[in-house]
Parts: C-alpha cells; structure tokens; sequence
C-alpha cells in the first residue's frame, strides 16, 4: 500500500466516535482531507441504519456505510439500501428455537425492515431508542419472526460478553454468526457468512477495490474479520485483546481522536498534523 490507500474503513463507536459518541471537528477535517486526496471512507458499523442521521450531522459529509455487521449496504445520498443479508424467517425461527432450548433465560430483539425498525419481546431489556418511532414491543411470539431480519439481538441478564458469545456462538455453529461489540453481555446474530469483511469485500468490489488497498479501523470483536481482511489493520488504543493481537498497527484512542491522529500522518506535506 502506498502513501494513500483507496479506501478507508471504519469503525464507529469506540474508533470514529469519542465515548460521548460525537464527533470532533477535527475528525471531520480529516476525512474531508483525505476524500479529498482521492481516498474513499466508508463507515462499517454494527449499527442500524436508523442510528446513522447523528453521525452524519457531525461528520457533515454523506459517507456510505456497512450497517449491522456487513448485512446492509447503505447510500445515505439517495436514503437507499443498496445491499441486504438478512436472517430470512425460517433460518431467524430456527436459531430462535436452538437458542430458547441452550441458553436459559434468553432474550431476543430483531432489525428488520434493513434496520429502519427493531421488535422486541417483552423479556428483552431494551437499553436504547425507548422514544424512536420504529421500536416496538411485541406479545406475539410470531410477530418476532415474521419478517426477514439483518441481526438478531440476544441478552440472557448480566453476562461476561467474551465468555456468552462462546456460549451462543457454541450453540449456532453452522447455522449463524455470533459476535459482540459491547460490554453489556450483548451478542449480534447474522446470516450465515454475513461478517463485516463480507460487507466490505462487496463493497470494495462494486468499486474495483482489493484488500490489500484497503486501511481499516477497529476495536472490538465483531471488527475482527474486517481487519483481518483489510490490507492494513490499524487498532485503538482502546481495543479490545482480540483485536490488538491482529493488527498490524496501534493508534491513540477514540478520545483522542486516534482515526484522524493515524490518517493525518498519510496526508502529503502534513507529518503528524
């Protein structure tokens, strides 16, 4: 990789955002700056699409993204989904089944509609978008499980995420990917094959991008295959064990603005910056 690699991936909370999840200006400068030097940034988050208008509002620039762990493909300029890997129905119902007998006391919330709308039963502790128009709880078992869905949520109480992942993801093998990007005993349930590297593989084919032209950015599990297939791998300070024992390199940390800190060294005449 040269100087400047043809795209530029990142992740969001915890890598582009601080830990009050903005944004600093100076963050948004150097993207802009490096888009500018003919360098494509995309976004590649575990986050729905719905989740995205705050971002976008700071960064003040309408950057693709790779939502929900690779399973959506999003356009923010035209407000389009360009690609989904949902969980269809009858695999989602499965998986649902295979959980409900293994793991005890489980909990499950579904992305649906590409990640404009979350269900949630009403076991399920639901941390975040109380308010927002396309959350709602459901009575109906059924209703969980009607619509085709790009993640799959799972909570069974207070749990130690690392050791719970391996639990469910135990339990799925061969049937679904488990991840997590939280500390909240959280796991993320795709598609099989559905990885942010899968998400990114397609992007970066649709461009005629190849990995070895790419510099990503991660610090948490579900990072991981994005980083192991990126040409460059670049952790934060803050990441998380499995993700600092791949990476070919270690910025500052996403409170101190460890993306833009790294990209400003590869911008021409800037040095550090």
């Amino acid at each position: 990789m040269g100087a400047l690699p043809r795209l530029v991936a990142t992740d969001l909370d915890g890598t582009l955002l601080r830990s009050d999840k903005t944004i600093s200006p100076y963050t948004a400068e150097v993207i802009s700056r490096i888009r500018a030097a003919g360098t494509r940034v995309v976004l590649v988050t575990g986050r729905p699409v719905r989740w995205l208008a705050r971002v976008y509002d700071q960064l003040g620039q309408p950057l693709p993204a790779i939502c929900a762990n690779g399973a959506v493909v999003y356009d923010p300029r035209t407000d389009r989904v360009l690609r989904a890997d949902p969980l269809a129905p009858d695999l989602l119902a499965k998986v649902v089944r295979r959980l409900r007998a293994e793991v005890p006391g489980v909990s499950f919330a579904v992305e649906c509609a590409d990640g404009r709308e979350l269900r949630y039963e009403p076991a399920y502790p639901l941390r975040w978008d109380r308010d927002d128009p396309g959350v709602r709880v459901v009575t109906d078992p059924a209703d969980l499980l009607a619509a085709p869905a790009v993640k799959l949520l799972a909570r069974a109480g207070e749990q130690d995420p690392d050791a719970f992942v391996k639990v469910v993801a135990g339990a799925l093998a061969g049937l679904a990917e488990a991840t997590h990007s939280s500390n909240t005993g959280l796991v993320e349930i795709s598609a099989p094959g559905v990885t942010k590297a899968a998400g990114l593989a397609w992007y970066g084919e649709r461009h005629g991008i190849t990995p070895d032209e790419v510099l990503a950015f991660g610090d948490m599990p579900n990072d991981v295959p994005m980083l192991t297939w990126a040409g460059r791998a670049v952790a934060m300070a803050n990441a998380h064990p499995a993700v600092l024992a791949i990476a070919d390199e270690v910025t500052t940390d996403n409170d101190s603005d460890g993306v833009a800190s790294h990209l400003a060294t590869l911008l021409p005449g800037t040095g550090t910056d």
